[in-house]
This record gives C-alpha cells, sequence and structure tokens, in this order.
C-alpha cells in the first residue's frame, strides 16, 4: 500500500495520486486526510485514492501513525509513505519497494543526497540536516545522510511496531531512534527530489527552530529508554 498524508494540499495531491497510480496501477493508495479545511479529501478520491478524512487534525506523526495501523490490520507486508505536496517522484517506488525485499531492512529511506547533491533543498534546512547527521551518527553507530526524509518504505515488522506506538511531530529522526532501540535496520536508497511547486511548506524559521528543540528532546528520551533497557538486570 502507498500511504499520503495530506494537509490543505489541494493544488497538489490529485497529481501525487495520479502519478503514483500510473507507477503502480495494481497498488492500492491511501490518502489520510488530516482534517484539511480545503479540497483534499475530495480531489483525492477524484484521482482514484482512497481517502481516510480524520475527524480532528493530528499533525504528520498521528496521520502517518493512521495509516501504518490501517496497512497492518489490513495485512499488507509492504508500505510506502509518500508526502502529499508533491515534491517525491512515483517512479522511484519501485526501487524502495525492491530494497525492502533484498536488503533485510525493516526501513527503507528516500535519499536525495545519495549520489546527489539535495536538489531543491533551502540553506536552513541543509543546515537542520547535517546538524541531526552528526548527532544521528553518534547515537547509530552508522552514517544517515536524509534524516528528514518523508519519503520511507516500511516492512510489516516496522509496520507492528509503529501502529502501536509512532512519534506524533516531526517523526522521522525520532523513528531512526527508536529503530536503534528495537535493532531494526534502516537502508538508504538515491531517490529524486522535485520542487514544490504549488502551496507552501508549513516550515518557518520559528517553526525549524520549535523543530530542532522537539526533536533533539524525542531523540534523548529515546536514547535514554534504551540505555535503561539494556542496563535492566532481566535482559
Amino acid at each position: 500500500m502507498v500511504i499520503v498524508p495530506a494537509f490543505n494540499e489541494e493544488a497538489a495531491i490529485g497529481d501525487v495520486v495520479r502519478s503514483v497510480r500510473a507507477v503502480l496501477p495494481d497498488v492500492p493508495v491511501m490518502v489520510i486526510d488530516d482534517f484539511s479545511a480545503d479540497a483534499t479529501a475530495s480531489i483525492a478520491q477524484a484521482a482514484g485514492a482512497r481517502v481516510l478524512r480524520l475527524p480532528v487534525h493530528l499533525g504528520v506523526g498521528g496521520c502517518v501513525q493512521t495509516g501504518y495501523k490501517m496497512a497492518f490490520e489490513l495485512g499488507f507486508d509492504h508500505v510506502i509513505r509518500v508526502d502529499g505536496d508533491g515534491q517525491h517522484e512515483a517512479a522511484d517506488i519501485p526501487k524502495i519497494r525492491q530494497a525492502l525485499i533484498t536488503s533485510g531492512a525493516e526501513v527503507v529511506i528516500g535519499s536525495r543526497f545519495i549520489g546527489r547533491n539535495g536538489e531543491h533543498t533551502s540553506f536552513p534546512r541543509f543546515v537542520g540536516i547535517s546538524f541531526f547527521r552528526i548527532l544521528l551518527r553518534l547515537i547509530l553507530g552508522s552514517p544517515i545522510y536524509d534524516p528528514t526524509s518523508g519519503f520511507v518504505g516500511v516492512n510489516r515488522r516496522a509496520l507492528q511496531v509503529f501502529s502501536r506506538s509512532f512519534p506524533l511531530d516531526y517523526p522521522e529522526i525520532e523513528v531512526l531512534v527508536i529503530l536503534q532501540r528495537k535493532r531494526f535496520r534502516f537502508h538508504e536508497v538515491s531517490c529524486r527530489m522535485k520542487r514544490r511547486v504549488t502551496g507552501k511548506s508549513s516550515i518557518t524559521p520559528f517553526k525549524s527552530f520549535r523543530y530542532m528543540l522537539h526533536v533533539l528532546l524525542g531523540v534523548f528520551v529515546n536514547v535514554l529508554r534504551f540505555d535503561g533497557a539494556r542496563r535492566r538486570p532481566d535482559q
């Protein structure tokens, strides 16, 4: 299943759904509409997606977890998350799925920096990504090139975990620490990133600062949990 979390993306969501269906016509596309105030839900449905409209605004983490929970309960083995703003290239979805099958990793990340220069990444975002690369290298013990990517594939083992517990706000980086705690593996593959041509990003300078503080707190809480679990005498 392909899940597409979306909030007020009426200008982009139709093209996102149609591009995914053009590449994978037999794969269900589920748009999780995060209580949008515009026509996101109706446009997604008209483009051929199944739509689940949340009764309240949950944010990206709650939106993604809803999709994971539904996919797990429906018995899917692989789920690919594609953002609703149209920046991900649908033609790269089979590459992510193939990596899930062949790499043995529970999570596969579509990276704009593997063999690429991070096209269409703003300077402030690049600075933040670079900071979290260094931090996560220390925590994970292995390099991660695109820790904020929302172009992600997961297998059923990861689905089982994420359907029960998932970071609610800005989840991408915290998820990597959860993977470390669960001793799951992640893998990155090179994927293209398109420029956002409609709408605008919800990330403002203030939200960027808040994002870094929030993620740092979440990362360290998860690290402490992992360290405490390792020190328990019954393990």
